[in-house]
């Protein structure tokens, strides 16, 4: 049976867009060819549905950092099914995992916050991720370089085989189109 605290969580699906963030990130170029995104949060929605009665969170706080703990292994497993992709790969793809979605965690579990104040940031940031899945693709990809991941504009733009200047038209156009999904969310 589940925790009884967890019926006043949201549903579980409703953190798909914030999933695929760190899926993404985890996941380069290289192998997004070979893993979904989408596939991988698909697979840790289900693990997290079937074993929903093992949580024994109260917060969307520690509801995040278990899916992300989940989302985490499943990542793992996937790599090491890849015969090209040694331990040392899967180690660092984990270190880019666990960073970015660190700096999306720190800003929601601040310490000091009151319940009503991590509840709003919670929702903020589901809010932020739903947003930045619905950019356009080169501008989602322009802002988890530089903001989740913590590339300079300069290495966002090798990454991205783009100029400075075109990179910097992302950052900024995309970031005007979050601001506004924020401020007016549908």
């Amino acid at each position: 049976m589940p925790h009884e605290n967890n019926s006043l969580l949201r549903p579980l699906e409703a953190y798909a867009d914030y999933l695929r963030l760190p899926a993404r990130l985890a996941l380069d170029v290289r192998l997004q060819s070979l893993l979904d995104p989408s596939d991988i949060v698909q697979q840790t929605l289900l693990v997290a549905h079937e074993k929903q009665d093992q949580f024994r969170g109260r917060s969307d706080a520690e509801r995040f950092a278990w899916l992300h703990t989940i989302l985490a292994r499943i990542v793992a497993q996937h790599l090491r099914r890849h015969d090209r992709f040694g331990p040392e790969h899967a180690r660092s793809l984990q270190t880019i995992l666990d960073r970015s979605s660190a700096r999306l965690d720190a800003w929601l579990t601040h310490e000091e916050s009151t319940p009503g104040q991590k509840a709003a940031r919670a929702e903020l940031l589901l809010l932020l991720a739903h947003g930045i899945e619905n950019l356009p693709r080169d501008q989602r990809t322009a802002i988890e370089l530089h903001h989740l991941r913590g590339l300079s504009v300069a290495e966002v733009a090798k990454s991205m085989e783009k100029s400075v200047e075109s990179i910097a038209g992302l950052l900024y156009r995309g970031g005007k189109v979050l601001r506004a999904s924020l401020r007016d969310p549908e």
